[in-house]
C-alpha cells in the first residue's frame, strides 16, 4: 500500500469506503447493480455503477486486494502524471464494462444481478500478466506469464462455476460471476497494448 502508485491506492480505498456507505444505504444495490434484463431496458448505468458495489465485506476486501496487487504494475506503466492516472481509471472501468457485457452475453435478458469490481480487477490481472511477460513493458500476447496466469484463472473459475460461492468466505448463497472474471482477464490482456500506446508508454 505504501509503495503503490496513488491511482491504485485511490481505487483500493474507494472499494472499502464505498462498501461501508453501501451498508448504510443498502437500497442503492437494487438500483445500481448490473442486470442483463435491465440492460435491455436501456439501464446502461449498471455497467459502471455495479463495479462500485459488493455483496459482503469479504467480497469487497478480496477485490480491493486484487486491485492493489495487480493494479500497481499497470499504473506504473501509465506513469504518475494526470494523463497516466486518467489512462489507469479508464482502463479499469472499460475492463469492468466489458466484463459485465461478457456476463450478459451468457445470461441474455435474464434478471440475474451482478455487483463487484472483480471483472475490472481481472482486467488488471490480465494486463499485469502481459507486463510480467515483457519485464515491465507490454510483452507478447501469449507469453508464459499470460498463458500460465490465464490457465490458472480459467481453472479457478471453472471450479467456482460448479461450486458457486461455497469456497469463498462470506459469499453465502451468492453465485460467482465467473463469466465476468474471464472476460475481464481477456479484456485486460488485449487492451493493455493500445492503452499503453495511447498513453505514450510503449
Amino acid at each position: 500500500m505504501i509503495n503503490a502508485p496513488w491511482p491504485v491506492v485511490v481505487m483500493t480505498v474507494s472499494i472499502v469506503v464505498l462498501y461501508f456507505l453501501q451498508t448504510r444505504f443498502p437500497f442503492v444495490v437494487e438500483a445500481l447493480a448490473f442486470s442483463p434484463h435491465m440492460l435491455l431496458d436501456g439501464h446502461w448505468i449498471g455497467l459502471v455503477s455495479s463495479q462500485f458495489l459488493h455483496g459482503s465485506w469479504a467480497h469487497a476486501l478480496l477485490n480491493a486486494a486484487f486491485v492493489l496487487a495487480f493494479g500497481a504494475p499497470v499504473a506504473r506503466l501509465f506513469g504518475p502524471r494526470a494523463s497516466g492516472a486518467v489512462a489507469f481509471f479508464l482502463f479499469y472501468i472499460l475492463c469492468g464494462v466489458l466484463a459485465c457485457l461478457g456476463f450478459a452475453a451468457l445470461h441474455w435478458g435474464q434478471e440475474a444481478s451482478m455487483v463487484g469490481a472483480s471483472g475490472a480487477a481481472s482486467g488488471l490481472m490480465g494486463a499485469a500478466a502481459r507486463l510480467i511477460g515483457g519485464h515491465g513493458r507490454v510483452g507478447p500476447l501469449f507469453s508464459q506469464a499470460v498463458t500460465g496466469m490465464g490457465g490458472a484463472w480459467i481453472l479457478i473459475n471453472v471450479i467456482m462455476a460448479f461450486t458457486g460461492g461455497a469456497l469463498i468466505p462470506g459469499a453465502g448463497d451468492a453465485g460467482v460471476a465467473w463469466e465476468a472474471h474471464l472476460t475481464g482477464f481477456a479484456a485486460g490482456v488485449l487492451l493493455i497494448a493500445p492503452f499503453s500506446w495511447l498513453a505514450g508508454r510503449r
